[in-house]
């Protein structure tokens, strides 16, 4: 949705650390069908993967690390509700938690 000026400034794909666990951060994880396995295998080195683009919140243990999408706090679109992700780190244990927002 940004203006092509300003995407092109940024990076398609970033590994950050918290605490003592790697986490990959991307956009768009490509279609359904073995997303999963695409991203355990984009970001092998991580512990948690999170991703948007679906606005479909997804909160999921793949093989060693968490999947995780925080949907959507403004556009719903396709997902049943408003959300948003909290993630506490602890050392290397990471725990997150999917938040339903209201609105009314």
């Amino acid at each position: 949705m940004d203006e092509a000026e300003l995407q092109a400034t940024l990076p398609k794909q970033r590994v950050v650390a918290a605490g003592n666990v790697r986490i990959g951060l991307v956009h768009d994880a490509g279609p359904r069908a073995g997303r999963e396995a695409r991203l355990a295998a984009r970001f092998e080195d991580c512990e948690a993967i999170i991703y948007g683009h679906t606005h479909v919140p997804q909160v999921e243990r793949f093989q060693h690390l968490w999947i995780l999408n925080p949907g959507s706090p403004t556009e719903r679109r396709s997902a049943p509700v408003h959300s948003m992700l909290m993630l506490r780190v602890r050392g290397s244990r990471i725990t997150p938690e999917l938040v339903t927002l209201s609105w009314g």
